[in-house]
Order: structure tokens, then sequence, then C-alpha cells
């Protein structure tokens, strides 16, 4: 489980989290939807500990973490592409995340395979990997500690539509076994085939939440529930006189 409770994170001028609070429970794949710029890296950066909150809390499996004393057992995260040095090859990046971690390297195995990786790529320099070569990749190192945890930053980036299918499959795969799944996305109607539950983002804040299957009932489709919720949103920032 990840609970996030009142989150704020500001850069100079620029918010990129305000009272951000969500959580996202085991066995469900959710996600945190909203246009570029929304906010929603910045609070997955800041629930793996790759940035400080200004103030709020996170909590990972019940504590923040830096605090698990194996953290990739507990959480795997993909964001931009691979992660890899561009002149490593794919095989050797995963075995040193797998020897730094006490691992097996078996385990590499498993995930190049798990994630559709041809044998014939895996001794590949990542540089020669296409954008979703690379995607592939990041999601298995993501899964290298088999984490209870899962959190993957726009995965359908630079994937084709056989790759789309395989990630679905993948994700709500995860989140049968018990898994929680967390994945950000401003593509609305591929987030409402995968998503159980989303996180409405806009402008640093959560918008609105719920479940897909009763927003899309009650608006038709997830794309308008989105769009009603961020009109009604920006008018009341705009009475507020907060709009930016």
């Amino acid at each position: 489980m990840i609970e996030v409770t009142n989150v704020t994170k500001t850069h100079g001028a620029i918010t990129s989290a305000n009272e951000v609070s969500f959580t996202a429970e085991a066995g469900v794949v959710t996600g945190l939807l909203g246009p570029n710029g929304a906010g929603k890296s910045s609070v997955m950066r800041i629930i793996c500990d790759l940035d400080r909150a200004d103030a709020g809390s996170v909590a990972v499996c019940g504590r923040r973490y830096r605090d698990h004393p194996a953290p990739m057992r507990v959480v795997g995260a993909q964001f931009e592409g691979s992660g890899a040095h561009p002149s490593r090859r794919a095989v050797d990046h995963l075995r040193w995340l797998a020897r730094t971690n006490r691992l097996p390297d078996a385990r590499v195995t498993e995930v190049l395979e798990l994630v559709d990786l041809q044998p014939r790529d895996w001794k590949r320099r990542v540089k020669e990997y296409s954008l979703g070569m690379q995607q592939r990749l990041g999601i298995a190192s993501a899964l290298l500690g088999d984490p209870q945890v899962v959190i993957f930053d726009e995965p359908a980036n630079g994937l084709d539509p056989i790759g789309i299918q395989w990630l679905r499959g993948l994700l709500t795969g995860l989140a049968r076994d018990g898994k929680t799944v967390l994945l950000s996305s401003h593509l609305m109607g591929e987030t409402e085939m995968i998503a159980d539950r989303v996180v409405l983002m806009d402008r640093s804040r959560v918008i609105g939440e719920g479940d897909v299957s009763e927003l899309a009932r009650a608006h038709g489709t997830l794309e308008k529930a989105f769009f009603e919720r961020l009109e009604l949103s920006r008018q009341q920032s705009a009475k507020t006189g907060d709009a930016r």
C-alpha cells in the first residue's frame, strides 16, 4: 500500500505538489491521470525518496522508502526509460542491480523474459535500443526484486500497439498477484483500460478520484469525467483568485 498525505513540494516559485493526498491499495491498479506538468512525476519521485517533500508524509508498506532495509524488495520503480547508462549492456545493467541488492543472477533472466526482451538483445548496449525496448528494460529493473509495490511513470511511452497490449496484461497480472500498482499517464483512454482506480491531477493538485468503472458509467467515459472535473476545479480556482 502507498499512503500519500498532504504532500507539498515547491521548487522556487513553482509548486509541483500542493497538499496531495491519496491511497493506492494492494491488488489494485491505481492511475495518476492528468496533463503534462500536473505534478504526477513529482509525487512519484517523493514516494521513492528521489525528492523530499516540504510538507506532508508518504508511507510505503507502512514506512518511508528510505527506512526499508532492502527497498528493492519492497518497491520497484521505473522513470523515463531504462535508467541504464547508454554504453552498458542490458544484461550487465540488471546483473549490477541484482548483485548490489543481493539478488540472484537467475532473477535477471526471469525479468528479461517477463518483459519479452529477446535473448539476442540482452547483450546489446542500451544506446542501441529503441525507446520501446528501453521502456521494457526499465520495467524489468523495477520488477527485479519481486517488490510488493511497483511504480511506473508513463510506462506506455514508446511502446507500439502490441507492446501496449502486453503492458495491460502485465499490470493487471501484477495486481491480481496482490501487488500495489501505481502508474502515471496523460492517456485517458489507455488509463481507462488498465486502471481500477484513478487519482485526477491538474496544476499540482488532486481534483478528483474514484473507481474507473463508476466514473466512466456516470460520465460516459473516463475522459469526459476528467474534463468535467477539470472545468469545475478551474472555475473554483478562478473564483478564489488562485488561477495560474
